[in-house]
């Protein structure tokens, strides 16, 4: 196995840190704080293609592989996850469905905007009663002529108040179950469609999770994505891309808790030595370190599996579930590590633990990746 990074990957994981602690670094805490979107960080995030990284050149994105996006997603989510998670649903679930799966007519007119950052996107399949049971979709969209006329509620849906492209998923047919689900691109100004609620978080604040709601939204025949029935087969295949994206995230706030916590190690005295010193300290960075290198090498092996074109899945559910474990995990060490100052938001360890946790929920719970799994392994 070939375990060295090409000149562009190295490239482009090191834009992606410059960036980051130029640009992001500066004001995360206090957005943070105050909950504000990063408007012109990201704006210069699609700039540089950090938000159609994995697009073809065709329609305006970077064109690069899934491992340069894991690489850059590492970097942008040390410093602030919040951006990270805005860059992951952009890319991974946006840009990636619209381009495998989607129109002509669809590619040229959404995914070239979203692929440069001129357009953001957002990807709505969770419902107040459809979160892990995501074929229990209640939002339905009945055929009207050449329109599609969608009603219900969608909520937790990252970029959904700034986005200017929703995918949704609705029920065309309730009576096939999953498979009279279909997806559409729905327009920001649409009429009937609105943001219902934005969200109070324990984390990544700066990123917006909202409620939205459909009433009578009147939406194209065009922006349809595939045939009808599509709709949960097409939110599937796009979360398995997805959960390497949130993989990435999650790795890159345990190697912010792992670099924090090495920093005050070799900072903080007590009885008379650095606690650096102590056999205590060094097995809790030692055992993060190790468990920080092994949720990488996970993750970069679904990259690696989706760029070669073979089946990743499994990989992609099991990267998702070590490595959020692993972000939540060394974000506690870390708090342990600095004592009473990593309760306090003098240091940013308090943070990355707050930030670490949704890791372990969205794009498909723990519990989920491990049904994932395991399904996958019964199959043999």
């Amino acid at each position: 196995m070939e375990f060295k990074f090409t000149e562009t990957q190295l490239m482009i994981k090191e834009m992606a840190k410059k960036f980051a602690q130029d640009v992001l670094a500066p004001s995360a805490n206090e957005r943070d704080e105050k909950e504000e979107f990063p408007y012109e960080a990201v704006k210069q995030m699609g700039e540089l293609g950090l938000l159609g990284m994995m697009v073809s050149e065709k329609y305006n994105g970077a064109g690069l592989d899934t491992v340069s996006y894991v690489l850059a997603m590492e970097e942008i989510s040390k410093i602030d996850a919040a951006a990270g998670v805005i860059m992951s649903v952009n890319n991974s679930l946006v840009c990636y469905g619209i381009q495998e799966w989607g129109s002509e007519y669809q590619k040229e007119k959404y995914l070239k905007q979203l692929a440069t950052g001129k357009m953001l996107g957002a990807f709505a399949l969770s419902e107040p009663e459809a979160g892990s049971d995501a074929s229990n979709q209640k939002t339905v969209a009945i055929k009207d002529g050449n329109h599609y006329v969608l009603n219900g509620t969608k909520n937790f849906i990252t970029n959904g108040a700034n986005a200017d492209v929703v995918l949704v998923m609705a029920a065309t047919d309730k009576s096939k179950g999953a498979h009279g689900i279909s997806a559409f691109i729905v327009e920001k100004g649409t009429q009937g469609f609105e943001v219902a609620k934005k969200e109070k978080k324990l984390g990544i604040r700066s990123s917006d999770t909202v409620s939205l709601s459909f009433t009578d939204c009147r939406v194209p025949e065009e922006n349809r994505i595939g045939e009808e029935g599509f709709g949960f087969k097409f939110a599937m295949k796009t979360l398995d891309g997805g959960r390497i994206g949130i993989a990435a995230q999650a790795l890159g706030i345990a190697q912010a808790a792992f670099e924090a916590s090495l920093k005050y190690s070799k900072e903080r005295k007590a009885f008379g030595q650095l606690i650096a010193e102590f056999q205590a300290i060094q097995f809790k960075l030692a055992d993060m370190a190790t468990k920080i290198e092994a949720a990488r090498l996970l993750t970069l092996k679904a990259a690696a599996l989706k760029d070669a074109n073979e089946p990743y899945g499994m990989a992609s559910s099991m990267a998702k579930l070590y490595a959020s474990k692993v972000a939540v995990d060394s974000a506690l060490e870390a708090i342990q590590i600095h004592g009473g100052y990593g309760y306090i938001k003098d240091y940013p360890v308090e943070r990355y633990l707050r930030d670490a946790k949704i890791t372990e929920i969205y794009e498909g719970t723990s519990e989920v990746q491990r049904i994932v799994i395991s399904r996958n392994i019964l199959k043999t």
